[in-house]
């Protein structure tokens, strides 16, 4: 907690050395002016002057923008925390309600994606392969089945970090078939893939449903929830907002829709999941391309008499570290779902939620993690269930400093003013010297990462904003606020 008492000599020197010839102090009062412009960016300057900030240490100015926030009429009634944390000393520098759970939103894919690095590495890849079984007589007929084999590849035909494309893996595949002679297809084409078996799970508790007008679904389905209860139409252009129950497909970045909602029952939507779609597609285009398939698509999940196959063509994703990277950068929300999903499946051969969540968990645990005010319910920060302290964010991230997968965890952070969803913030001071996870939904602001120093020291930092008022961007610079003087640390 900042301790403002032993500044109190050096502004009030500040305050009576200068005060004839400029009009501003170090510590700017509310006023009840301020108060009235709720609509303006126009932020208070608790510390502006050039002779403030040569008397002044960087720490001091750090605290006395903290104190100023605390009168700020977007802050004074906020739950928010803050701490800037030195990882050599392992000291805190300046901090404010460090130890209160808060909302993290979005910063909760730092853990998540910090699992997935440390349990699987960053060269780790999904695959998804072609095989058929029965023989290929003298005119190329395949008596048997094709088999499309998935992993539960959360990127599969998004183009998301250098994915291919549904078009670009069924081209993939007919190649796979003309090496092998392959001209008709005299069986059906079987979708084996055990994981995320029918995708039916409850939902993270306190799921934000509606957020920038766009209904989200992490992979699986409603069971258990009922979007009839929550505020209905989004409203999207070429989409009819008659009775149709709208979200973000867990597959693809686009908005799809339902027609209808069976109460207790599954979402029923336009898009089928990844691996029947992509079986779907490959069946039409052999068809389409004079490649006669004579049988059906069909999923087996299980199977206890697999038949003896032969390999035809694999198609790799891109690697686990490319994948964090866009995950992070675009704070991708299907994504960090399906990874926390993924760790539960390598570890405990459960590709569920729970399962996830209990890796993750025994993971942080496992590595040190303050778990003290730790409630991690979801794998992308959508649930308001989510708590975490500033300090033990700060903890956790400095502690990564010393991994092998640092430079590559780092990476994969939005870079202030320049990258990701970091690229319209610090586009003055801090640009290029923030490299931090953003976390938004509704009156909840968050950033945590690390800020490089003016000369050269690498800190950590976390900032937690929870019911502000006002509008997001009042929010954002205000955080810019607070982490300015930071810079010359």
């Amino acid at each position: 907690m900042v301790n403002f008492r032993k500044y109190i000599s050096s502004v009030a020197v500040l305050a009576s050395g200068f005060f004839l010839a400029q009009s501003t102090v170090s510590t700017v009062l509310y006023s009840q002016a301020y108060d009235n412009q709720k609509n303006s960016l126009n932020l208070p300057s608790p510390v502006s002057s050039v002779v403030e900030r040569t008397v002044l240490s960087a720490k001091e100015l750090v605290d006395i923008n903290v104190n100023t926030m605390m009168t700020d009429p977007v802050l004074k009634n906020a739950s928010w925390g803050f701490v800037v944390y030195d990882p050599k000393t392992k000291k805190v520098i300046s901090s404010y309600n460090e130890n209160t759970p808060l909302v993290p939103a979005s910063t909760t894919k730092l853990l998540t994606t910090e699992t997935a690095l440390n349990l699987l590495g960053e060269n780790y890849r999904w695959m998804t392969q072609l095989e058929y079984s029965g023989t290929v007589d003298e005119n190329g007929v395949l008596n048997g089945n094709l088999y499309i084999v998935g992993s539960g590849d959360p990127s599969l035909g998004t183009n998301k970090a250098g994915a291919w494309s549904y078009r670009d893996i069924i081209s993939d595949f007919i190649s796979g078939l003309s090496r092998d002679g392959i001209k008709k297809v005299n069986g059906d084409i079987i979708i084996q893939t055990a994981l995320f078996k029918g995708n039916i799970s409850m939902l993270p508790e306190n799921v934000v449903w509606l957020e920038n007008n766009n209904y989200y679904l992490p992979v699986g389905t409603t069971r258990g929830i009922n979007p009839a209860n929550e505020k209905l139409i989004v409203k999207k252009a070429g989409f009819s907002t008659d009775k149709k129950f709208f979200y973000v497909s867990p597959y693809a970045s686009q908005m799809v829709y339902a027609e209808k909602y069976d109460g207790e029952g599954v979402l029923t939507t336009k898009l089928p999941d990844a691996p029947a779609y992509l079986a779907n597609s490959f069946r039409t285009t052999l068809i389409k391309s004079g490649i006669p398939v004579t049988g059906k698509v069909s999923p087996k999940m299980t199977d206890a008499a697999p038949e003896s196959r032969k390999m035809l063509s694999t198609y790799k994703s891109p690697t686990l570290g490319d994948i964090i990277y866009y995950t992070n950068q675009h704070s991708d929300n299907s994504l960090a779902e399906a990874l926390l999903r993924t760790v539960g499946f390598q570890k405990m051969g459960d590709q569920t939620s729970e399962s996830g969540r209990i890796v993750v968990t025994g993971h942080l645990k496992n590595a040190g993690f303050d778990m003290n005010g730790l409630n991690y319910m979801d794998g992308s920060g959508l649930s308001r269930s989510n708590n975490v302290t500033p300090i033990s964010q700060v903890k956790f991230l400095t502690s990564l400093m010393e991994e092998k997968y640092y430079k590559s965890y780092l990476t994969s952070l939005p870079v202030g003013g320049q990258s990701g969803t970091l690229k319209r913030m610090f586009l003055g001071e801090g640009n290029g010297q923030v490299f931090a996870k953003t976390g938004t939904l509704n009156k909840v602001k968050t950033l945590a990462g690390y800020l490089k120093t003016n000369s050269g020291k690498t800190l950590v930092f976390s900032l937690m904003v929870n019911n502000y008022a006002g509008s997001v961007d009042m929010v954002k610079k205000r955080m810019e606020k607070i982490l300015e003087p930071a810079l010359d640390l």
